[in-house]
């Protein structure tokens, strides 16, 4: 499986440090659903495939997180080479997991909000949806690989990242849980992303940015995931 470099780095790299990278926004519809009440939903994890039009439905919205978020424009995708230095098993992978971009699984949606508290408060959600034995082997094998080196160094383009990774708690949540903190430095400066991943079903959750919002957030984006609108 491959990655594409965007969540993470797009939010380490874009917001703080100013890098030119992929980035995987929410569409118009995402931003402007009513999310359905408690009353509405089931909370049934799901037992086969969802759509991407059906993830979308499942996605956080401003009003889901509170007041001061705004949901960020869809930035158009880039293709920057991606090498990595200092890491096998995420050599092995191709380079491009090392940014911690979005897992190429078929059917995805996705959202990113920012937080009205500076330039490094911002929360993205990535739903992705398949089998529950290929979500579980695609996922397991790629947060092993990030978890299996503290440091190595990523270039994007002609820009090189500094990147360590040290595992977090994971909140007990669905089936399968990874969490991960990582710190990027670019020139001298850093920031700091954490990134949640909860399996429940055949629905993949992926909450990443600033790790208090992460953390205050995650286990609304699985409930949210869970329920049929």
């Amino acid at each position: 499986m491959r990655l594409r470099p965007t969540a993470l780095l797009s939010l380490a790299a874009v917001s703080v440090l100013a890098l030119s990278s992929c980035s995987a926004g929410t569409s118009p519809a995402a931003a402007g659903k009513t999310p359905a009440s408690p009353a509405q939903r089931s909370d049934l994890k799901p037992a086969s495939p969802l759509s991407s039009g059906q993830l979308q439905e499942r996605l956080l919205t401003a009003a889901d997180l509170g007041q001061g978020y705004t949901v960020k424009p869809v930035r158009e995708s880039r293709h920057d080479d991606v090498t990595v230095v200092g890491c096998p098993a995420l050599e092995k992978l191709g380079g491009e997991a090392a940014a911690g971009g979005a897992l190429d699984f078929p059917r995805r949606a996705s959202a990113s909000f920012a937080y009205t508290g500076g330039a490094d408060s911002e929360v993205s959600e990535d739903l992705y949806s398949d089998s529950a034995r290929k979500l579980s082997a695609g996922s397991r094998r790629i947060f092993a690989a990030m978890a299996s080196c503290p440091a190595y160094r990523v270039t994007v383009g002609s820009t090189p990242i500094e990147i360590a990774t040290e595992k977090a708690p994971a909140p007990r949540l669905g089936e399968e849980q990874w969490s991960q903190t990582l710190t990027f430095t670019v020139n001298g400066r850093s920031s700091v992303v954490r990134q949640t991943a909860v399996r429940t079903g055949t629905v993949l959750v992926v909450v990443s940015g600033s790790p208090g919002l992460v953390d205050a957030h995650v286990h609304k984006a699985v409930g949210t995931a869970r329920a049929a609108t």
